[in-house]
């Protein structure tokens, strides 16, 4: 009996990683699970939006008629996470840990980074996980914006690269907005630029 008490221990953290890692990988591609964040003390800032396949499908169905396009490329989305936190002394250490883990992760895990920003008390990383050169299956946005917020955006789906940013204009993602920019020039044709 004290044998199995010794291995006890051991035995539970071994399971628990190895339901971790079966979680982890049942993640469809291009989602991230960025964890779960508390608001900060005093009342300040904080957003969370979680918009699932059912309710994206929704919404494109009501726009549908208006701007086909629109709804062309929600049917492409899976779900949207967009979490805004206001940064505090009490938890700016935190999420910038947070936010630092998750880019090793990502740079680890096939993620392509296409934009990173510091400047200004300023940092700002954009990633893509593509599928090949025609499809992004997700696309993630992290921000630490000086004093004011960090926010931290995970777009999974179906996306068309050229649709990126409609896609940032659409969701209010300013980095997705220059990023789609950026890209559409790049591809122009010489004689266009």
């Amino acid at each position: 009996m004290k044998c199995l008490t010794r291995f006890a221990p051991g035995a539970v953290v071994l399971a628990s990683g190895l339901v971790l890692n079966v979680f982890a990988e049942s993640l469809p591609p291009g989602q991230v699970d960025f964890g779960t964040f508390a608001p900060p003390g005093g009342g300040g800032e904080f957003v969370e939006v979680n918009l699932s396949s059912g309710l994206i499908s929704m919404a494109a169905q009501f726009v549908e008629k208006q701007e086909p396009e629109v709804a062309q490329l929600l049917k492409g989305i899976q779900s949207v996470h967009v979490n805004v936190i206001g940064l505090t002394d009490a938890n700016r250490s935190e999420l910038e840990g947070r936010a630092e883990k998750i880019r090793k992760q990502l740079d680890g895990n096939g993620w392509e980074r296409v934009v990173s920003v510091q400047q200004q008390a300023q940092n700002v990383g954009v990633y893509l996980k593509t599928l090949n050169k025609d499809t992004v299956q997700g696309v993630v946005v992290m921000v630490m914006d000086g004093n004011k917020q960090a926010v931290f955006v995970n777009i999974v789906g179906d996306i068309k690269p050229e649709k990126l940013a409609e896609l940032g204009e659409r969701l209010h993602i300013d980095p997705l907005k220059k990023l789609g920019r950026a890209r559409e020039k790049h591809e122009q044709p010489e004689s266009e630029k």
